[in-house]
């Protein structure tokens, strides 16, 4: 399970941050930040498998978008 967030942040909000952080320094290479967003989509992942796909965040696209991307995105 992801670490709990502080009070009143949603779950991967650290990662969905470091990520937007990530593509505002590289406007026009988005693809250096792939490691944040892998980042992201795991947290999502470990989240959604933690509480049967019921959880809830506004950093993370839904259980269905987060499984499709991870199996599209394998690690190398």
């Amino acid at each position: 399970m992801p670490p709990k967030p502080a009070p009143n942040e949603p779950f991967c909000q650290t990662e969905a941050c470091s990520l937007q952080s990530c593509l505002n320094k590289n406007t026009y290479a988005p693809e250096k930040c792939d490691r944040h967003l892998r980042n992201l989509y795991e947290c999502c992942q470990r989240m959604y498998k933690a509480t049967s796909d019921e959880g809830e965040s506004t950093a993370c696209p839904m259980p269905q978008v987060v499984n499709r991307w991870i199996k599209d995105h394998p690690r190398k």
